[in-house]
């Protein structure tokens, strides 16, 4: 591995061969100049990794090398020195974008702390870079694009979570992007060049469920006529992404449970057992602590999955991004034919409080740009329910389940729950008769995939 490049720029030649010196001893390679103008081709030339510079010089001050620097290169640190130190020019260093600032008295000691805290931020920022960069190029733009501070959250978390080999509980509601940051943590882990397997364990009953994540001999069961390795094996020293793993029965969760703790699996009608090395990514949009106090999860497996969490803002509480992905599938559903949204179309997207989050805006964008007759998308090519009519009115009376009392004496979560109970029966129940009981319609209407919309239908006691 190559060692890290420095520049060093200085009038003083004594101090230039001072801090070359100090930091060669320490395996840095050094580069220096006594001229300004020559730093901005060895700058170009060199693609340093840091950048020390005195403040004042000849021709061009640390100032203006700095602004210039920054101009190749946004992410590349900057250590200003200067035998003139005051406060007002430390602030206005840093306000430039210097990462630190040393007065020329400075020891061995500070010189050499100074650019190791320089360097570590510099690998943060390439770090990060190359995170959206890779799901970007993977996952899709809805995993990526958003300014919103939560989404910088689960960026800085997804790379932290990562490199490490604990298992990962990824919680949002539907449509966030779940499977997205679990693929994103697999590619990003010491484990990215094996497999990645998810198992869907809301599609499929119990035995079935078994049998796919375990594997089962020939004669196990009816219909095995050969036998056949489990998604556990299958995903050997890789990741295992079990999706809505709130939905496993628990009789499975106790036999799940067991191989995570023995990294070893029997085969449904086998008497081996069998080695498995897996990293555990989990996902789901119900509170799973509520689930095990209620005793319909395992609170052994719950901890087991959920050695760290990573929370997935939903679409309504990400701030901006909601512009920020409008225009992003508009690039990539308007195939060159659809270029704006107008104000007024922007503006009751940013008003809608998109349930189905970023997956319902998807669909909204890629609808409005097949109905879009100009180049821009205009209200009329939104589904009622986005302007606020429709669907996302109270069906009519007798036709959803009546509001419940205002119930005062309720804590206020309650009180909410309750009440959002009420609207998402009656926003399904009206979806469901639109479209003449399709479920599959009313899922991509909704913006849900088809098996949620069928969990919420059932958690209804819709028809």
């Amino acid at each position: 591995m190559s060692a890290t490049r420095v520049l060093i720029v200085d009038d003083e030649p004594d101090m230039l061969e001072n801090c070359a010196r100090i930091l060669g001893r320490v395996g840095y390679q050094c580069f220096t100049t006594t001229e300004p103008g020559k730093a901005l081709a060895l700058l170009e030339e060199e693609r340093p990794d840091l950048l020390i510079t005195d403040l004042k010089m000849p021709g061009m001050d640390g100032m203006a090398l700095l602004k210039r620097a920054h101009e190749l290169d946004p992410t590349l640190p900057v250590i200003v020195i200067t035998a003139f130190a005051t406060i007002e020019s430390a602030v206005a260093a840093v306000k430039e974008g210097a990462t630190d600032y040393l007065p020329k008295n400075f020891s061995v000691e500070h010189l050499r702390v100074a650019v190791e805290r320089a360097l570590r931020q510099r690998n943060l920022q390439v770090e990060n870079r190359n995170l959206r960069e890779q799901l970007r190029e993977a996952f899709g733009l809805e995993s990526i694009i958003g300014r919103s501070e939560s989404m910088a959250r689960v960026f800085d978390l997804v790379r932290k979570a990562a490199r490490s080999e604990a298992n990962i509980l990824v919680l949002g509601e539907s449509g966030t992007g779940k499977e997205l940051v679990a693929r994103a943590i697999h590619v990003n882990s010491p484990r990215a060049a094996q497999p990645f397997v998810p198992v869907d364990c809301a599609s499929l009953p119990e035995h079935l469920l078994e049998s796919e994540l375990f594997g089962h001999e020939k004669g196990a069961f009816t219909g095995a006529v050969r036998s056949k390795p489990g998604l556990m094996e299958v995903a050997h020293h890789g990741t295992l992404f079990l999706d809505e793993i709130a939905e496993m029965p628990v009789g499975l969760q106790v036999k799940l449970l067991r191989a995570l703790q023995e990294r070893q699996i029997r085969r449904v009608g086998g008497t081996v057992l069998v080695d498995v090395d897996v990293r555990v990514v989990s996902a789901t949009n119900r509170d799973l602590r509520e689930a095990t106090i209620k005793g319909q999860f395992r609170e052994e497996l719950y901890y087991r999955v959920n050695v760290i969490a990573i929370q997935l803002p939903p679409l309504r509480d990400r701030a901006g991004d909601v512009r920020l992905l409008g225009h992003a599938f508009l690039k990539r559903y308007g195939q060159g034919r659809i270029r704006g949204i107008d104000d007024d179309a922007m503006a009751a997207l940013e008003r809608y409080r998109w349930p189905g989050n970023v997956r319902e805006l998807q669909n909204v964008i890629e609808r409005a740009c097949a109905l879009a007759d100009g180049e821009t998308v205009t209200r009329r090519d939104l589904p009622d329910h986005v302007l606020g009519m429709g669907a996302a009115a109270p069906a009519a009376p007798g036709a959803a389940a009546a509001p419940p009392d205002t119930a005062t004496d309720l804590p206020l979560k309650d009180a909410k729950e309750r009440w959002m109970a009420v609207l998402e029966a009656s926003y399904l129940r009206e979806l469901l008769d639109r479209h003449d009981g399709n479920i599959s319609a009313a899922a991509k209407a909704a913006g849900i995939d088809r098996k949620t919309f069928h969990r919420l239908v059932n958690k209804h006691h819709l028809k």
